[in-house]
């Protein structure tokens, strides 16, 4: 990867419960103590270790943070993503040529079945030349 911030993105969502963050955070922006007894009911992480989770997301960009008050709020950060999405764009296009060749293929196939059905079969053709 280049080091356009990707890699350290795709460092941080090596772990399951890095993503667990991103998809709680998808759904909107939440405070940390909101976050860390989510993951402690579900997962049984501690506050802390849910604390480091959030510092090694922030660090790669994949979230933002705000304080409100004396709360900390996270939230997902497009900019982040944005390079995250954009690095996996680049492979996309690998699987349009053989996915448009296999549309081509299936649509020549039920073409020629077409045909055939109108054709009279061999057979019959003989039959009527010999009667």
């Amino acid at each position: 990867m280049s080091g356009d911030g990707a890699e350290a993105a795709f460092d941080a969502l090596g772990d399951p419960v890095r993503r667990r963050v991103m998809e709680l955070l998808a759904e909107g922006e939440a405070p940390a103590g909101a976050l860390a007894a989510i993951l402690k009911e579900s997962l049984g992480i501690s506050q802390p270790a849910v604390s480091q989770h959030l510092k090694v997301l922030r660090e790669a960009g994949l979230v933002t943070v705000r304080a409100e008050g004396t709360r900390r709020i996270y939230g997902a950060d497009d900019a982040g993503l944005a390079r995250v999405r954009a690095w996996l764009e680049r492979f996309a296009d690998g699987f349009a040529g053989p996915l448009d060749a296999l549309e081509t293929e299936l649509a020549r196939g039920k073409r020629e079945r077409r045909l055939q059905g109108r054709a009279e079969p061999v057979r019959d053709r003989r039959r009527r030349g010999a009667a």
